[in-house]
């Protein structure tokens, strides 16, 4: 398979976001190793001025990560910062609760919130993490709940699939799974340290079976590859570059 284009979490170089002028060379620096696309985590200046340097560097913005409480209670103004950033689909950076009856009602309230999105052209996407893969009341997985109750029209998953892993799930079935549901797909290693715990890794440096969970990607129509490293061992461009030297020689 071969993808056109690769992007980038921003939550990856938070550290180099805060000022404007940061933005404008972070932003070039992601053109140069090669990222076309940003998804965003929240904005440290205005959204109107951070959409233009993203216009201005050839950086096209597909997502965002915003408060679910704000896209609830004031849909209008989440909406209108939205149009500033030239993305209307607007990403939840998860959930994380105990009960059944919370993962009923953000459902709910999702599913809201998915319909207005929708009604203006655009979708609502929800990133998990490995929390949704622990077993609730009456043994319930509340990744499988989302799944079935989230509504596949309105919102779509975001899986990433370091956390699918490090939740006991199995990514390529889950890709399989959710076919059709996955616009924006998180690649992001898993790994051991030397004390044999979980860590983040650049893509390739992992132990994760890229070649097999490419192949589902594609299968289930995956429109956006989204590199994120939580953290990094250095420099967050040095992984970054790794990450995507590896993507370009293997599957683009």
């Amino acid at each position: 398979m071969k993808i056109e284009k690769i992007g980038v979490q921003l939550w990856t170089i938070r550290d180099y976001l805060k000022t404007s002028e940061q933005i404008k060379e972070s932003f070039k620096k992601l053109k140069k190793i090669g990222y076309d696309q940003v998804e965003t985590a929240g904005c440290s200046i205005s959204y109107e001025e951070f959409g233009k340097i993203a216009k201005d560097t050839g950086i096209e913005i597909i997502n965002t990560h915003e408060n679910f409480d704000m896209m609830y209670n004031e849909f209008d103004k989440a909406l209108e910062k939205q149009k500033f950033l030239g993305t209307l689909r607007m990403g939840i950076g998860g959930y994380r609760n105990e009960t059944l009856a919370d993962f009923e009602e953000f459902i709910r309230k999702a599913n809201i919130v998915g319909k207005k999105i929708h009604d203006c052209g655009g979708r609502l996407s929800y990133h998990n993490h490995h929390v949704e893969f622990k077993k609730i009341e009456n043994g319930i997985v509340p990744m499988e709940l989302l799944a079935e109750k989230l509504d596949p029209v309105n919102t779509s998953i975001e899986l990433d699939t370091h956390w699918v892993q490090r939740g006991g799930g199995d990514v390529r079935e889950w890709i399989k799974k959710l076919k059709g549901r996955i616009e924006i797909l998180h690649l992001k290693d898993f790994a051991l340290d030397e004390n044999f715990n979980p860590i983040y890794a650049e893509i390739g440096n992992g132990n994760m079976y890229w070649e097999g969970i490419m192949e589902e990607a594609d299968k289930a129509g995956v429109k956006y590859y989204v590199v994120e490293q939580d953290t990094c061992p250095g420099d967050p461009f040095d992984s970054l570059k790794m990450s995507s030297d590896f993507l370009h020689r293997n599957f683009m």
